[in-house]
C-alpha cells in the first residue's frame, strides 16, 4: 500500500527492520555522508540520525538504498510487480462480457485518482515563517570534501509554464550559498529549465517551489523521466493507487504537495545567476562549477517535528542507484509500447545509467538491432544514453557476464560497431562539446547473409537432456 508521508513510510521500514537509528552526535558536514556511503556499500540499512549538530531536525538518509526498499516505497512487492500494472494500463484486454467489463471497472477508476487534488490545509503548513525566513535550522549536508557548499539532493522542485501553465516537478541539487538563497541546478533539458527560459524570454521572475521530504512515491516521480509538459504528479497518482493531495503556497502561486515536510517557497530572477558548484556527482567524479539561476526564499513552511529526507550521490554503488532501476522497470512496458522487438533491458549502475544499456531484442530481419538503437536514441532520455548494446533475446542482459560473452564472441568491430553524434548529459565531462558527443552502438545478435555474415555461425555448446536427467538422478550419490 501506498505510505501518506514520510512518517509512515518510516514506520514499515521500523516493521520490517530495515531502519536503524543512530542517537550519537554527528555533523552534517561529511560526517553523514561518510556513514551513509559505508552503510549503502554494504547493502546496509536507512538510517535515521537524530542527533544532528546544529539543527533539532532528525536527518533520513538510505531509504532507497536496497532494492526491497525501492519497491517499499512504491507500495509494491518488487519493482517488476509495478511494471506489470503498468503494463496492463497500457495494453488492457478488451473485454467482450459484461463480468470481464464489471472487472476492469476498478482499473478505470484508477485512471480517475492519477489527477491531483487541491486540500484547504496540510501538516507541511502547520508552522509558517514568512517574515525573515531561513534555511538556517534545516541540517542540509555536506556530501564530499570538494563539493561548493552544503547541497539539498532529494527536492522535488515544482515549476509551472508562465505560458501553458502546465506544472514540472523535477529533482536538481540546490546549493546553499546562503540561509536565503539557493543555487537552482536545472540542466538545459530538464522541464523546469524549460519553463526558465521562457520566463527569460518574458523577462519576468519565475516563482518555485521547493518540497523536501514529500512521501516516497512523490518523491521517486520527480526523478521519473517523463515527456516534457507531462505532470510528475499523475505518474505519482497512479503509482500511489490515490490522488495527490496538494496545498497552495502561502507567498506564491503555487500548489506543492501536501505530504511534504518541509517546503521553501520563493524565486528566481532571469537576470541574476551565480557560480554553482563543484558537486560530488553520481558520476563519482566532481561536476565543475557554472553559472547557474539563484532562488530567494519568500517563505518556509515545515510540520511542526520535521524530518529532513537527503541522499548523496557518487562512485557506485549508491543509493540513487535503486531509483534509477526503478525507472529502468517501471518504463520497460512503455519502451515495448514503442518498440515491441525489446525483450529487456539493463541500465548497469556502474554504467552511471545513461552511459551504458544493454538491451536484448527478439530480432526478425537484417538491420533490426541497428532500427532498435537508434530508435532509443531518439526516445526521451535515452538520447543521452553514450552506449547500447543490442543482443538477442535468449541472452539475460540483467547478467553483464553474459553479455560481455556475446559481445566476444559475436561482434566483427569493423561490421558490427555503429558509430554517431547527438546530445549527452551536461555533466558528461568527456565529450568535446559540452552537451554534444559520440555515440557507439554494438550489434551482438546473430548475424544473418543480408548483414554481410558469409559464414556458418556455430551452434551454443550445450549437453543433451538425456545425459542431465542421468545425471540428476545420482546426484545425490556423488557427495558433491
Amino acid at each position: 500500500m501506498p505510505h501518506e508521508d514520510l512518517q509512515a513510510f518510516i514506520k514499515a521500514l521500523r516493521s520490517l527492520g530495515e531502519i536503524r537509528e543512530i542517537r550519537e552526535p554527528v555533523s552534517p558536514r561529511l560526517e553523514i555522508s561518510e556513514i551513509a556511503d559505508r552503510v549503502v556499500k554494504t547493502g546496509g540499512p536507512a538510517l535515521l540520525f537524530t542527533n544532528v549538530s546544529g539543527s533539532r531536525i532528525p536527518v533520513l538518509i538510505n531509504s532507497y538504498g536496497t532494492e526491497k526498499r525501492m519497491a517499499l516505497a512504491l507500495g509494491a512487492e518488487s519493482l517488476d510487480a509495478v511494471a506489470s500494472e503498468v503494463a496492463a494500463l497500457l495494453e488492457p484486454e478488451i473485454p467482450t462480457t459484461l463480468l470481464g467489463k464489471l472487472k476492469m471497472l476498478p482499473q478505470l477508476a484508477r485512471l480517475g485518482d492519477m489527477a491531483p487534488e487541491i486540500v484547504d490545509r496540510a501538516a507541511c503548513q502547520e508552522v509558517v515563517i514568512t517574515d525573515n525566513p531561513s534555511m538556517a535550522e534545516i541540517p542540509i549536508i555536506t556530501c564530499w570534501p570538494g563539493d561548493g557548499g552544503p547541497y539539498i539532493t532529494l527536492p522535488a522542485v515544482v515549476t509551472r509554464h508562465p505560458e501553458r501553465g502546465t506544472r514540472n516537478l523535477g529533482m536538481y541539487r540546490l546549493q546553499v550559498f546562503d540561509d536565503r538563497t539557493l543555487g537552482m541546478h536545472w540542466q538545459l533539458h530538464k522541464g523546469g529549465a524549460q519553463h526558465f527560459r521562457k520566463t527569460e524570454e518574458r523577462q519576468q521572475r519565475m516563482e518555485v517551489a521547493i518540497a523536501l521530504g514529500t512521501d516516497p512515491v512523490v518523491t521517486y516521480a520527480a526523478s521519473a523521466p517523463l515527456p516534457p509538459e507531462m505532470d510528475e504528479l499523475m505518474l505519482a497518482g497512479f503509482l500511489r493507487k490515490k490522488k495527490v493531495p496538494l496545498v497552495r503556497c502561502k507567498t506564491i502561486d503555487m500548489e506543492v504537495p501536501a505530504s511534504a515536510q518541509i517546503v521553501l517557497e520563493g524565486y528566481v530572477d532571469p537576470s541574476e545567476k551565480r557560480k554553482e558548484g563543484p558537486f560530488g556527482d553520481h558520476t563519482g567524479y566532481y561536476s565543475l562549477e557554472d553559472d547557474y539561476p539563484v532562488f530567494h526564499l519568500t517563505a518556509v513552511t515545515r510540520r511542526k517535528d520535521p524530518i529532513y529526507s537527503t541522499i548523496i550521490v557518487g562512485p557506485p554503488p549508491m543509493e540513487d542507484q535503486w531509483l534509477g532501476k526503478a525507472t529502468e522497470r517501471i518504463f520497460l512496458p512503455v519502451i515495448r509500447k514503442i518498440l515491441p522487438e525489446v525483450v529487456d533491458i539493463n541500465l548497469p549502475v556502474e554504467g552511471i545509467f545513461h552511459n551504458l544499456a544493454l538491451v536484448s531484442i527478439d530480432k526478425k530481419y537484417p538491420g533490426h538491432a541497428r532500427k532498435v538503437m537508434n530508435a532509443l536514441w531518439g526516445l526521451g532520455q535515452m538520447m543521452f544514453t553514450k552506449v547500447i548494446v543490442v543482443v538477442d533475446k535468449d541472452c539475460d542482459v540483467q547478467n553483464p557476464g553474459e553479455v560481455v560473452w556475446k559481445v566476444g564472441t559475436h561482434i566483427d568491430p569493423g561490421r558490427d560497431v555503429v558509430l554517431g553524434e547527438g546530445p549527452v548529459d551536461v555533466l558528461d565531462f568527456a565529450v568535446s562539446t559540452p552537451a554534444y558527443g559520440g555515440k557507439m552502438g554494438i550489434d551482438a545478435t546473430k548475424k544473418l547473409p543480408e548483414e554481410g555474415f558469409r559464414g556458418r555461425w556455430p551452434d551454443v555448446l550445450k549437453m543433451s537432456e538425456e545425459v542431465k536427467r542421468r545425471i540428476d538422478s545420482i546426484w545425490d550419490k556423488l557427495g558433491i
